[in-house]
């Protein structure tokens, strides 16, 4: 894994989880920039997997199985956390993308700690 691709989704979910909670905060429901903001960060995770998974399978990983079960949930949670706010459009849109994110950010940092090349 790169460590600056990382931390950038790191930080790009954790800014997106701020900005759900802004939202939440400021009694509106998630417009279309939000969703344009979660696309960025989709995009940005699915660039990470997609590299990811080709570098998990150049070489041998102590858990190779849950590296790659950890990519492939990197990059589901958002986009389903969005159906979810966008369904039924209220306030509470931005929390849920928020929690998704919170919980994305947490596959990330754990990504991080299986990725152990050679054992």
């Amino acid at each position: 894994m790169y460590d600056a691709l990382a931390l950038a989704t790191l930080l790009a979910t954790g800014a997106l989880a701020v900005l759900g909670l802004v939202l939440t905060a400021l009694n509106r429901p998630p417009g279309p920039e939000f969703k344009i903001a979660v696309g960025v960060v989709v995009a940005l995770l699915a660039v990470q997997a997609a590299i990811g998974a080709v570098r998990a399978f150049g070489v041998t990983l102590p858990e190779q199985s849950t590296f790659l079960i950890y990519l492939a949930v990197s990059v589901c949670v958002l986009p389903i956390a969005t159906q979810f706010a966008y369904a039924e459009p209220t306030r509470w849109g931005g929390t849920v993308v928020a929690v998704g994110a919170v919980a994305t950010l947490v596959a990330v940092l754990r990504l991080q700690g299986l990725w152990v090349p050679g054992g």
